[in-house]
């Protein structure tokens, strides 16, 4: 391609050199032509210059070109990562959901759970109120029963005959041998059937107990005469035991229901059998009121 500098020159020069001119002519074509040279070598260098910066304009065309491809590469790139991450975010709006569901299913069974404990905790609260309420009454009416007892029996009391004794809800009557029995026997005195119907008629108001009767006895073996009748301290435990249990039922008239005889013979001990005065603590009546069957201990 021809510099345009070269082309100007060339429409220039036939005209200066062309026909006869003045001189004045001459020198201002002259001039004109120097000036124009000047300005051709001015175009000439603009020209250059434009030249090199068209070279740096499509040198960084080209570069632009290259970022744009890279560009359009990483766009689809990250048109794949987006599609990927929609469907994943699909795939978690989908569990999450799933488990929305679970977890709201589960708050419903917990807050009916929470309904049921909290109704059952209420029943309790109430069926524990009325317990304390009927305990208390219970307690009441053993402490009427064991006032009673040691007011009618003062006097047996006093001779160390009777002792009555409330621990943990439990009223015991123990009354020893001398006041119901003779030595080796089992059949009740005269003044003991008037002591144990004075017990029996206070006995007989705590119609909310059982009445257990146990036959105690030292640990003398049964002498030879008697062995005929008791073969052992067992059997003599135990008939004591029930005739007394007879007599509370048919001449107090406490409920056969509500009465058991027991015998524990000598296994029992509350004194030491090495002397007379054990052997006689533990030769005796205790008769013990207890919480009827099926209900709970006081």
């Amino acid at each position: 391609m021809k510099s345009p500098v070269f082309v100007i020159l060339a429409c220039i020069f036939p005209l200066l050199f062309s026909g006869c001119v003045s001189k004045a002519t001459y020198q201002r074509k002259a001039d004109q032509a120097d000036v124009l040279a000047s300005s051709i070598e001015g175009l000439e260098t603009d020209y250059q210059s434009l030249l090199r910066v068209n070279g740096d304009l499509v040198t960084y065309n080209d570069e632009l070109d290259k970022k744009l491809e890279e560009s359009r590469q990483q766009n689809a790139a990250l048109q794949d990562d987006l599609v990927r991450a929609r469907a994943d975010l699909d795939r978690m709006d989908s569990i999450l959901s799933a488990r929305n569901a679970e977890a709201g299913a589960a708050m419903t069974q917990m807050r009916q759970d929470i309904d049921r404990l909290e109704t059952a905790n209420r029943e309790l609260t109430q069926e524990l109120e009325q317990e304390k309420i009927a305990r208390e009454a219970r307690l009441a009416q053993l402490k009427s029963t064991y006032d009673k007892l040691v007011d009618n029996m003062e006097e047996e009391i006093s001779r160390g005959e009777i002792t009555i004794s409330e621990l943990q809800g439990k009223l015991t009557v123990n009354m020893v041998e001398r006041i119901l029995f003779d030595s080796g026997k089992a059949d009740i005195k005269k003044n003991g059937l008037a002591v144990l119907k004075r017990v029996g008629d206070v006995l007989k108001e705590a119609s909310d107990k059982d009445i257990r009767v146990e036959g105690h006895t030292d640990n003398v073996p049964i002498s030879s005469r008697l062995k005929d009748v008791f073969p052992s301290n067992w059997e003599l435990s135990t008939a004591r035991a029930t005739n007394v249990v007879r007599f509370l039922q048919k001449d107090v008239g406490i409920s056969g229901s509500a009465l058991a005889a027991c015998g524990y013979g000598e296994f029992r001990p509350v004194a030491d059998n090495a002397t007379a005065e054990g052997r006689a603590q533990n030769r005796r009546i205790q008769i013990v009121l207890v919480p009827k069957e099926g209900q709970l201990p006081q």
